[in-house]
């Protein structure tokens, strides 16, 4: 299988989680969406909506969007599933999934924050104030379900599901980005132990080989 991926990719990052928890091998292909390779005819063939990441299957079939993506390999890969059939665990992972792959990385992603700089000529401040605003709107709302789920190491259970995989590259662009976090321990703590396995460690933004070349 192929990924294209860009190191710092929040949705990169998730696949690349997943990919190493279920110990799947790849090859990587960076693309530089800081330099535009994501709007190349041949990518854009591949992946319509010209975003990281895509994944080439081995038998030639190209996915985007880092859930679909994901849940292909949890049904075509079932060890360590990331998604459990049965509730109450499914829904409360889709729960926090949601609330950061759909109300927090859409409007803080690269393509969007350009707009506002290129195109509306927000000033860099201004911009990351927008950043810092929606991270606090979406955070708040993850640790309050933080809570209901009664996390401690991972975000539900005892293992590493599809929300541990949305909250760690959610919260590294959060630290990048110097946005205050202290309100969010659950969180935080979360964080702190995912960072710390083997998997998580070798899918990290600063272990890509593309990094070099960004």
């Amino acid at each position: 299988m192929k990924l294209y991926s860009f190191f710092n990719s929040s949705a990169s990052y998730r696949v690349r989680i997943a990919l190493a928890l279920k110990g799947i091998d790849y090859q990587t292909v960076g693309v530089n969406i800081r330099i535009g390779q994501q709007n190349a005819q041949a990518y854009r063939r591949m992946n319509p909506t010209g975003l990281v990441p895509t994944l080439v299957t081995d038998d030639g079939e190209a996915l985007g969007q880092s859930l679909a993506i994901i849940d292909w390999l949890d049904r075509h890969f079932p060890q360590s599933r990331l998604l459990p059939d049965s509730d109450p665990a499914r829904s409360r992972i889709l729960e926090i999934v949601y609330a950061i792959a759909c109300d927090i990385h859409p409007v803080n992603n690269l393509r969007v924050l350009r707009y506002l700089s290129e195109e509306l000529n927000i000033s860099d401040e201004a911009k990351k104030r927008w950043y810092a605003h929606w991270i606090q709107q979406g955070l708040t709302a993850v640790e309050q379900l933080l809570q209901e789920s009664q996390s401690e190491s991972y975000c539900v259970g005892n293992t590493p599901t599809l929300a541990d995989c949305c909250l760690i590259p959610q919260w590294a662009n959060a630290l990048r980005m110097e946005c205050d976090l202290s309100a969010y321990p659950r969180c935080k703590a979360v964080y702190d132990a995912c960072t710390q396995l083997p998997a998580f460690i070798a899918a990290a933004p600063e272990n890509q080989q593309d990094k070099l070349s960004a």
